[in-house]
């Protein structure tokens, strides 16, 4: 049992060292056919640099020196050699560091370099491919290849070589000029001017909406480019007034070739183009040239409207009556109008460049007109006199009203002055001055005397009504009837005398001057009268509405109420009498109205009641002036008084007083 194990053993150990030696076998020949690789790849190699050093050989010293970059690669993208400006263009030591140009490609433009390097190894040549690097100090910068395949001696390609440039300066300024030729295209095409370009053959090189707006061409501009000018011009003629000098005159412009700018055309249809015609060249050869047209019909309106504006306010500045003075900043005068000419007395070519101020002012009114003038100079206009002197050596007194004097960029250059000759008005206010201050005294007087007067009429209508009472009061029972009857009418005269010259004080001490403005409630005047004036108890005062505080005299109030209600009063000839007192507000004033129920006025009498001493009736109380003094107190306040009445049903008086 035993023996058996060991045999076992023992041919286990044999299969081992069999399988061993076996293994060794087949690792030699491995690492043999290994050696051979090796061998092999470094022939290959060897084949390789060889070739690569043949086919450069020849431009070794042209590429050495060559101000482009210069690039041999294997099939991988691994740099084999490279010369300095390519150092220099990627930032790399080619002869210390290992490089790989396809890593260097900026990452948005790999696919765009697969699909040319393909191409290479097809074509076997790639010319202005361009691409965008990224550089070892992550500069990104754009190069244009011009690459061809390297072969072996079998044909099959072994490397690329190729000349890289750096564009990257002028694709910015490409891109920066088709950016500005877009620009430009855009501007261009949507101008407010036509413009026409034409080549040297009259082909259309570009054009605009507002050109084919204005000759109402119904396609787009882009539509029009290399169509034949000289049959549009042909065609477009029928919009001109003139259309055969239109197109003569066109010919004529081409064939000179000199510019030619704001040149009117008239269209059939009233508008107006002005056309400009530049010609283009190129050192000296002639490459086409230039139309513009714009519709300046508006303009063109715009300056006649102004030079007829302008030839009419000339003539009326020529022709008014009123002085025009036109000065600088240094007070030199630069225009004057005939009427100034005659005002002043010298002639325009005596005062062109003339200081005004020392021509026509004394010291004294120098120091008003320099106040003046430095208000003009901060843009105020302005009104004042001066006393100034004519040629002739008088003095005048000259109203002048001046205002600054502005260029075409608001900036104050001189100022304006407007002469009124204002010495005959001065004198005739001096003149009304003497008579107001004549007339105020005799007005103090008169009303002094009518004091006066009043005094003296009424002492002796005092003495006589005394002794009248004393006469009837000594001779009790020894008058009859008639003669007392006479003494009654003696006394009823005197009374209304008396009555009459009361009112003709106050009448005459009315004057149109408010000397002093209170305010005054209607309400307490209109109670007073209550108190003052006898009512009867047949007639009713109503006051319609509340009435107003208004700014006035008191007394002048309460004269106007007392005369209005107590004629009201007066007149009323029914069992039960009615007088209403009413007010309606407006804006500015207060229109009152006193409706009573009495006799009634004729038409023909409405004027006349308000003139002094007219009354309609023979009434015993009525003197004729209580409706004047009315009058004359409304007067004084700037209102108005009518009325409005039918005879036997009553009459209305209407006046208005400002607030």
């Amino acid at each position: 049992m035993g023996k058996s194990k060991l045999e076992i053993l023992e041919r286990a150990l044999y299969r081992e060292r069999a399988a061993r030696k076996q293994a060794e076998r087949i690792l030699e020949d491995k690492s043999a056919e290994l050696y051979l690789l090796s061998q092999e790849l470094s022939k290959t190699n060897l084949k390789l640099e060889k070739s690569i050093e043949e086919k450069t050989s020849e431009l070794k010293g042209v590429f050495e020196n060559i101000i482009d970059a210069y690039v041999v690669m294997d099939v991988k993208g691994f740099v084999l050699k490279m010369n300095e400006p390519a150092n220099v263009l990627l930032g790399y030591d080619s002869k210390t560091e290992k490089i790989n140009l396809f890593d260097l490609v900026h990452p948005e433009d790999q696919e765009k370099v697969n699909v040319s390097f393909v191409k290479l190894m097809t074509d076997g040549i790639l010319t202005d491919f361009q691409v965008r690097i990224v550089t070892k100090t992550s500069q990104i910068k754009t190069v244009q290849i011009n690459s061809s395949v390297i072969y072996d001696q079998n044909n099959m390609p072994i490397a690329a070589q190729g000349i890289v440039r750096d564009i990257t300066k002028i694709k910015e300024a490409e891109e920066l000029l088709i950016a500005s030729e877009h620009r430009l295209a855009t501007l261009i095409l949507n101008l407010d001017s036509g413009i026409l370009l034409e080549d040297e053959n009259r082909k259309i090189v570009l054009t605009n909406n507002k050109f084919c707006e204005l000759f109402s061409i119904p396609v787009a501009p882009k539509e029009l480019i290399g169509l034949d000018c000289s049959e549009s011009a042909e065609t477009n003629k029928v919009f001109f007034e003139e259309p055969e000098s239109f197109v003569a005159n066109i010919n004529k412009i081409i064939k000179n070739k000199e510019t030619i700018l704001g040149e009117d055309l008239k269209m059939v249809d009233g508008r107006i183009l002005e056309r400009s015609y530049v010609p283009i060249f190129n050192k000296k050869a002639y490459k086409g040239h230039l139309w513009s047209y714009r519709d300046v019909t508006l303009e063109r309106k715009y300056h006649q409207n102004i030079e007829a504006e302008k030839l009419k306010y000339s003539n009326i500045i020529a022709n008014m009556n009123l002085g025009l003075l036109e000065v600088g900043l240094e007070d030199e005068i630069l225009m004057i109008n005939q009427s100034f000419s005659e005002m002043s007395g010298y002639s325009e070519e005596e005062l062109l460049g003339e200081k005004a101020k020392k021509v026509f002012l004394d010291s004294k009114q120098l120091t008003v007109n320099r106040e003046e003038t430095s208000k003009r100079l901060k843009g105020i206009s302005n009104s004042y006199e001066l006393e100034i002197k004519s040629k002739d050596g008088k003095k005048h007194i000259w109203l002048i009203s001046g205002g600054p004097n502005y260029n075409i960029n608001g900036k104050v250059v001189g100022s304006i002055g407007i002469h009124l000759d204002i010495t005959d008005l001065k004198n005739l206010e001096r003149q009304k001055e003497v008579l107001l201050s004549k007339l105020e005294r005799s007005n103090d007087e008169l009303e002094e005397y009518a004091h006066i007067v009043s005094h003296d009429l009424k002492s002796p209508l005092r003495s006589i009504n005394a002794l009248v009472h004393w006469l009837k009061e000594d001779n009790i029972g020894l008058f009859d009837e008639a003669s007392l009857h006479n003494f009654s009418l003696v006394e009823a005269t005197l009374e209304k005398m008396e009555k009459l010259i009361s009112d003709i004080l106050d009448y005459s001490s009315i004057t149109s001057e408010v000397k002093e403005l209170k305010p005054v409630d209607l309400n307490v005047v209109i109670n007073d009268l209550k108190d003052i004036l006898y009512i009867p108890e047949h007639i009713s005062l109503n006051i319609l509405r509340k009435l107003p505080i208004i700014n006035g005299d008191a007394t002048k109030f309460q004269q106007l109420f007392q005369n209005m209600i107590g004629n009201a009063i007066r007149y009323i000839d029914k069992e039960k009498g009615l007088i209403e007192v009413g007010v309606v507000e407006h804006t500015s004033y207060y229109e009152f109205s006193i409706k009573d129920n009495g006799i009634g006025i004729e038409k023909k009498h409405h004027d006349k009641i308000f003139k002094i001493f007219q009354s309609l009736n023979t009434d015993k109380e009525s003197t004729g002036v209580g409706l004047s003094i009315v009058k004359k107190i409304i007067d004084v306040y700037k209102g108005e008084i009518w009325l409005e009445s039918t005879v036997g049903k009553g009459t209305t008086f209407y006046f208005t007083l400002i607030k």
